[in-house]
């Protein structure tokens, strides 16, 4: 009886996961709680409101700064909520968490070390738990393609090529 051999798990083939670079700990900052009727924004309510407020959740955290209405908010009024913030936050960006989210995401795949991966047959794992926007691929692509000998997309037993390197 002969012997099964897994070939991927023999393989030089490294997989990278995106979903490894996803940030973590990013909460809401709505100012929608902070305005009259949900539309309107109030200075002196507002700045008192700001004053009275626990921030203690947003330790340690990534927050995103944004309003969920459709309301006019003046730049000030973010720029005072982030200094409000800032104490108890790794970081405050100004977005939708999702938007922040996939911001992020690029900012940790163009802090990936390329030269880890010089002359490395690369699989981009294809399909996760967490959708993955265009522009990650798009980016890693551009991060890996100067170094890798190749790089595939999907799963290291059924890929699609995306790039090989020449022979010189």
């Amino acid at each position: 009886m002969s012997e099964i051999v897994n070939k991927v798990a023999g393989s030089s083939l490294i997989t990278l996961n995106l979903e490894n670079y996803f940030p973590k700990d990013i909460v809401a900052f709505d100012l929608k709680q902070f305005l009259f009727m949900e539309l309107i924004l109030k200075e002196k309510d507002y700045r008192a409101a700001l004053k009275d407020f626990d921030f203690t959740p947003f330790q340690d955290k990534t927050v995103a700064l944004h309003c969920s209405t459709d309301a006019i908010i003046p730049d000030w009024a973010y720029m005072l909520a982030a200094t409000h913030l800032a104490p108890f936050s790794n970081k405050v960006f100004f977005g939708s968490p999702e938007n922040i989210k996939k911001d992020l995401l690029l900012i940790n795949i163009r802090a990936i070390n390329a030269d880890d991966f010089v002359d490395k047959r690369m699989v981009i794992k294809g399909c996760g738990e967490e959708a993955i926007d265009t522009a990650a691929y798009v980016e890693i692509t551009n991060k890996l393609l100067p170094v890798a000998k190749s790089i595939m997309y999907g799963e290291p037993r059924s890929t699609v090529p995306i790039y090989k390197q020449k022979r010189q």
